[in-house]
């Protein structure tokens, strides 16, 4: 038997205040998007602004269904109205924010985990990382390289 070690890194930013300007601004498009969620049942509110390479943005927000599968959350409505409206832009920046209508969110909150295969996939498709920065609603600020560091050992179509 033998052991593997998987490493991951995030740079961590103090607030909004301290991101660059580009990601600043893509930010607060997350926030104001975050505003649009459609959040009945958890209550919880996600918001997403992605930059593309073509320079538009393209921003979802969570939608739940009371059959709760049925829902998506916002990273899954931002990632795939951008690859139906721009299907050969490539996704270069991706923010995300997320807050609690009954508890402060001040921890930074990552996608969950189909959100990270959906953006794997448009990661693999691409071949080319996309850069994920991720928070509560204020608070310090995650920044990921690539989908590599919150999905080691991805899945996606070589393995088929």
């Amino acid at each position: 038997m033998k052991e593997i070690t998987i490493k991951t890194a995030f740079s961590v930013f103090d607030g909004v205040a301290d991101l660059p300007a580009e990601i600043q601004s893509l930010m607060h498009q997350a926030v104001e998007t975050r505003k649009n969620a459609y959040a009945p049942y958890s209550k919880f509110r996600v918001g997403a602004a992605i930059l593309l390479d073509n320079g538009k943005v393209v921003l979802g927000s969570n939608q739940e269904n009371a059959a709760y599968p049925s829902g998506l959350c916002a990273e899954r409505v931002a990632i795939f109205q951008a690859g139906a409206i721009y299907p050969d832009a490539k996704i270069i920046k991706l923010a995300i924010t997320a807050a609690s209508d009954s508890n402060p969110t001040l921890s930074p909150i990552p996608p969950c985990g189909a959100c990270r295969q959906s953006i794997a996939e448009y990661e693999f498709k691409q071949n080319t990382p996309i850069e994920i920065y991720f928070m509560g609603e204020s608070g310090e600020v995650y920044k990921s390289n690539s989908i590599e560091n919150l999905l080691p050992l991805s899945f996606d179509k070589t393995s088929l």
